[in-house]
């Protein structure tokens, strides 16, 4: 089973911004210097599965001929995200030159809209950095860079921080009630109360309601699939090492298992670790072994 792409949080934030009034809100959370800007002015470009090979992001919008906006929402920490927006960003282009009928290989510079790339990180509290940049992600210095800019609670009541708030309630109505209806219905109704993303999820209480249903039955079944595979990587990995029969068996089995999780989800070695529980002292040695 591959990684789901989208959690209710992030498949809701996909349907919340792409409405034309919340794009605007969105595009003035991030300029507020621009009060002049109109609804007709954000055209959306987020990509779709069938014109892209497969490729496709949570959010993209291009303000008058001057930007284009790529925006992730992420429940789940990804190391990759620098990457991934990379080929966001790349498809993106090449839609936007096929439209406009450029000419890339004439004598003529061809123009195009400046980038700006957004996370708006929603999980757990951790230590993020406040600009994710591809090129640490190279091996070795130098080479051509994007840089990602972590959104989190910016203090301010905007649209950003209404969003992330929401997913706060949904978090805790998730913990209470499970992957239900309950939990759906008690979410709007909290953000009724405290007038969260007010009157949009009001007028489109249904949509918002049966989406986050819907991947929260996803959730559940990835949910599960995930515990059994970590449950068996360590089964595999405890026999790996007990038939080693010495002290190294441990490390032995442990590697197995990481090495199992890395093929079977796709997952990168910190994501594999973290699942595991290892600690961070024992970390260092099986990045190590892992490279040798």
């Amino acid at each position: 089973m591959a990684e789901m792409k989208y959690t209710a949080k992030d498949s809701v934030f996909s349907f919340i911004f792409k409405q034309p009034e919340n794009t605007r809100q969105l595009y003035l959370a991030l300029h507020p210097e621009d009060t002049g800007v109109t609804e007709a002015d954000c055209k959306l470009v987020t990509l779709e599965h069938v014109l892209t090979n497969g490729i496709t992001n949570d959010l993209g919008f291009q303000v008058r001929d001057k930007l284009i906006l790529l925006v992730e929402a992420q429940s789940k920490f990804s190391v990759n995200i620098a990457l991934r927006m990379l080929l966001y960003l790349a498809a993106t282009y090449k839609e936007y030159v096929d439209e406009q009928k450029l000419d890339l290989y004439g004598s003529k510079p061809v123009s195009i809209p400046r980038p700006e790339l957004y996370m708006v990180y929603t999980g757990t509290p951790r230590q993020l950095p406040e600009i994710m940049r591809l090129s640490d992600m190279y091996d070795g210095p130098g080479g051509a860079e994007i840089e990602i800019k972590v959104l989190r609670d910016m203090g301010k009541g905007n649209i950003v921080d209404q969003y992330i708030r929401f997913c706060e309630i949904s978090d805790a109505q998730r913990k209470r009630y499970g992957y239900t209806m309950k939990a759906a219905e008690e979410t709007l109704r909290i953000c009724g109360e405290e007038n969260i993303l007010m009157p949009f999820l009001a007028s489109r209480q249904k949509e918002v309601r049966d989406i986050m249903v819907t991947l929260f039955d996803q959730e559940r079944v990835t949910e599960i699939h995930e515990y059994n595979l970590i449950r068996d990587a360590r089964q595999e990995g405890h026999s790996a090492g007990r038939q080693e029969g010495r002290t190294e068996g441990h490390t032995e089995g442990t590697l197995a298992s990481i090495k199992n999780l890395m093929d079977s989800m796709g997952w990168s070695i910190e994501q594999v670790m973290s699942a595991l529980k290892i600690s961070e002292e024992e970390r260092p040695k099986y990045r190590k072994l892992l490279n040798s």
